[in-house]
């Protein structure tokens, strides 16, 4: 897909499992813990997400997600959609604070939707991502989901590994036009 001069596109993948069987099992390193949904929670969740993705292509791809009040917004418009799914949504507690943060939403098919997985940038490369991801597909398995989907910025490499390795298929390419500044007005040249 052509990029034209003030927009770009963004090549994204939906991605599907079939959950058929029991979720494999996980292990969190020493001095992890999960921490399941509860409404008190949704600042932190937020704040959480701000800190996995403020500096990541996904901002620029969905700008809520670089700024604390855009992941706080999102945060709480996921939360009071009557299709969010607290069984699947989790924080993961470290040693020294919140190491990493998922959201689970049914569609109109009553499928599981993973939304803004995501791990704090001093955490990663220890598993924690398929932690997370497992994490989630057991609590859409506990009330009887069947079918998992997401969607992945192409570029991001170590997210798509993760989500094929755990058997998580390409349906769908997906092209997300962003609209980018104006470099004679913003001064900024991106």
């Amino acid at each position: 897909m052509p990029n034209t001069p003030n927009v770009k596109y963004f090549k994204r993948h939906r991605m599907e499992l079939a959950l058929r069987h029991p979720v494999p099992p996980w292990t969190l390193p020493a001095g992890f813990s999960w921490v399941p949904w509860s409404d008190a929670l949704l600042a932190m969740h937020a704040e959480v997400k701000y800190q996995s993705f403020h500096s990541e292509t996904d901002a620029f791809v969905f700008p809520s997600l670089g700024t604390r009040t855009g992941c706080h917004d999102l945060m709480a418009a996921i939360r009071y959609r009557p299709d969010f799914c607290p069984q699947a949504t989790w924080l993961l507690a470290a040693p020294n604070g919140y190491a990493g943060t998922v959201q689970g939403l049914f569609d109109e098919n009553r499928h599981g939707g993973i939304q803004n997985l995501g791990v704090v940038p001093e955490y990663r490369g220890r598993g924690l991502g398929r932690a997370l991801l497992l994490r989630a597909l057991e609590g859409f398995h506990s009330v009887g989901v069947r079918h998992a989907f997401l969607e992945v910025t192409a570029t991001n490499a170590s997210a798509v590994h993760t989500y094929r390795s755990v058997g998580f298929r390409s349906v769908k390419t997906l092209y997300r036009a962003v609209e980018l500044p104006d470099p004679d007005t913003a001064g900024v040249g991106l």
